[in-house]
């Protein structure tokens, strides 16, 4: 991902979990240089999904993406702050009232 403060990889930090209704996609965001890396988990309304992103972190990351590139200053704070301040990731859920990149 391309982002104001450098260049972003985007990967799946741990095997998809499921949750009543939902999948739980956790993230890692790491800086180019290695400077910065970033944690976030992603909820995601099973009923948002195609049948074939149920089963595969690579094709949700390949939707939530261009999302993440365009919110990233906003998540990129929520998360650190989190991370630091409430000691847990930061959690964002896609369903119907927020489909988000869905």
């Amino acid at each position: 991902m391309k982002t104001g403060r450098g260049i972003y990889t985007i990967a799946s930090a741990a095997p998809l979990a499921r949750a009543a209704g939902s999948v739980v996609l956790t993230l890692s965001l790491e800086r180019g240089d290695g400077i910065e890396k970033v944690a976030l988990r992603c909820r995601i309304a099973i009923g948002l999904m195609r049948s074939a992103d149920s089963d595969s972190a690579e094709k949700l990351i390949e939707r939530i993406a261009p999302w993440l590139e365009r919110e990233f200053e906003q998540t990129r704070e929520a998360a650190l702050k989190s991370i630091r301040a409430e000691r847990h990731l930061l959690e964002i859920s896609f369903d119907e009232t927020n489909p988000g990149p869905f």
